[in-house]
């Protein structure tokens, strides 16, 4: 029997997709007549290359380098200086690489985006690359191995490593590079738990045991042996998402007094976690004007009193199974809102939205109810359209936060779409992480030291990728490529005989400015 053509489905396929661009241009056409915005595709292109010669190609990857070397090198001596400052744990004699050569060479890892350690010594090492990597980092003076790298981690003080990311960010503060990216709520922290990787065996003794739901011939359920951490970002509401602090949860060993008395293990949580990361945050930032985002396991009484302490802002998802008392209050007094004062209805996209808020709920928690904490709640109601199967589907949905400021109808709009709808960044910038270049699911290092110090580096590296994806001279390629295959043809580019070495040198030698779009 002869194979069936495949032409009929291919033609199918075509005309459905005519029919959904017709139905979505008409939906388009009756959203704007309804002072609606549509929002448009920001996906990357799918047509052919726009470079058609040769010399075109070299330009242009010749450009796209140096934007991202400029972005790189505008940090890099505040970032060489910081690094000088961490103790070197190994013997002088016999020291062979620097310890700022090992580390940035850890960071540009995690820039060039290596799946893994045995990717690193492969690629980084290959002649071209390495004389290219050195043409646009003199300080690489010698490639070390991964291994060496490894070592470095397992014996350092990594927590060091880690507050070097804080004070990059606190340069660029200082500096006002965000200034036009702020808006009334201040600077905007997004806090969100995630896991990193998990093993069947327990590989280390500080990670998080749990049992899975599988049961063994004698009855047990088995274990695995996770990795989590908190992670902190700074969001802006032009979408903007930089790592700004890691707080691993791991499992604590408290030795017993007695010879008799065993070791006893004090297991951790994301709760305790977030009271020693924001204990960090106030102390490297203490007279910063913050807004603390935080998802629905948070509402609760020591959070309010944390944030109220360290005199912080804060809107925090609250679901309807939560604060119960609260829920109870804001239903009893929204009734006696009778001239609706405190509602409010606009567009906002392609979206329509009904606000209604009650400000001034009074919070009891702790023993007795002897603690109390005002909290002003909001919900927003949101419909919009969309087309599925050629068809116009009407969608809603319901948010819900609680504020530490009172809710008005000129501050409605700021704290919830341009405040609190943006902790996705976190999650956002978490996928990025483990999904699309910088291998957060990989273990770099079994060595629980070595790890956290693997990962603080893969932080440093996202917030000059970050950085460099937001300039001016790299939008437009993004927008192009996607930020993947942008990544992939500045690799490629380091891989061949691209760069003129004149320009690098004035590039290097030149001044060095980050200029945000």
């Amino acid at each position: 029997m002869s194979k069936q053509s495949r032409r009929p489905r291919r033609e199918e396929a075509k005309k459905k997709r005519k029919q959904d661009k017709a139905a979505r241009k008409a939906l388009h056409g009756r959203q704007r007549s309804q002072g609606l915005e549509p929002r448009s595709r920001s996906t990357p292109s799918n047509c052919l290359s726009k470079d058609k010669t040769v010399e075109e190609e070299t330009r242009s990857r010749q450009e796209t380098v140096e934007a991202q070397v400029t972005v790189i090198r505008s940090q890099l001596p505040k970032l060489l200086a910081r690094l000088r400052t961490i103790p070197d744990p190994r013997n002088p004699q016999r020291i062979k690489h620097k310890m700022t050569v090992v580390l940035l060479y850890g960071i540009l890892m995690f820039v060039f985006q290596m799946s893994s350690r045995r990717d690193t010594n492969s690629k980084m090492s290959q002649p071209q690359f390495l004389e290219n990597l050195k043409l646009l980092f003199p300080e690489l003076e010698t490639l070390p191995h991964n291994d060496t790298l490894w070592r470095l981690l397992s014996r350092i003080e990594v927590a060091e490593i880690e507050k070097v990311l804080a004070d990059l960010v606190r340069s660029l503060i200082g500096s006002k590079k965000f200034r036009n990216y702020l808006t009334k709520c201040g600077y905007m922290i997004a806090i969100d738990g995630t896991q990193k990787f998990r093993r069947n065996t327990p590989w280390c003794s500080e990670a998080v045991a749990s049992r899975t739901g599988s049961e063994t011939e004698e009855g047990e359920r088995s274990k695995q042996y996770s990795v989590y951490v908190l992670e902190a970002n700074l969001v802006f509401a032009n979408g903007l998402t930089l790592p700004l602090a890691s707080e691993f949860i791991e499992v604590t060993t408290k030795e017993g007094e007695g010879s008799k008395e065993k070791d006893k293990q004090k297991q951790d949580c994301e709760s305790k976690a977030f009271k020693r990361l924001a204990k960090i945050i106030k102390s490297r930032f203490p007279r910063l004007r913050i807004m603390v985002l935080l998802d629905g396991l948070y509402p609760n009484g020591p959070v309010f009193a944390i944030c109220r302490r360290n005199n912080w802002d804060f809107m925090i998802v609250l679901q309807d199974k939560c604060l119960k008392a609260v829920w109870e209050e804001a239903h009893s007094l929204r009734k006696l809102d009778t001239n609706r004062e405190h509602t409010y209805e606009q567009n906002w996209g392609d979206r329509r939205q009904a606000f209604w808020w009650v400000n001034d709920i009074e919070h009891s928690y702790g023993p007795n109810n002897r603690h109390k904490e005002i909290l002003h709640l909001v919900v927003c109601e949101e419909t919009w359209e969309e087309i599925e199967a050629q068809q116009v589907v009407r969608k809603q949905s319901r948010h819900a936060w609680v504020s530490r400021k009172p809710l008005t109808k000129r501050n409605v709009h700021e704290r919830c779409n341009e405040g609190a709808r943006h902790r996705w960044g976190v999650e956002s910038s978490i996928l990025v992480e483990k999904k699309y270049g910088y291998q957060s699911e990989h273990c770099f290092a079994l060595d629980w030291e070595a790890m956290k110090g693997y990962h603080y580096l893969m932080r440093i590296a996202h917030l000059l990728n970050a950085l460099a994806n937001r300039t001016r001279a790299l939008r437009q390629k993004v927008s192009e490529l996607g930020l993947t295959r942008l990544m992939a043809f500045i690799v490629t580019t380091l891989s061949g005989k691209w760069l003129d070495p004149e320009r690098i040198q004035n590039v290097i030698h030149g001044p060095s400015q980050l200029r945000l779009e």
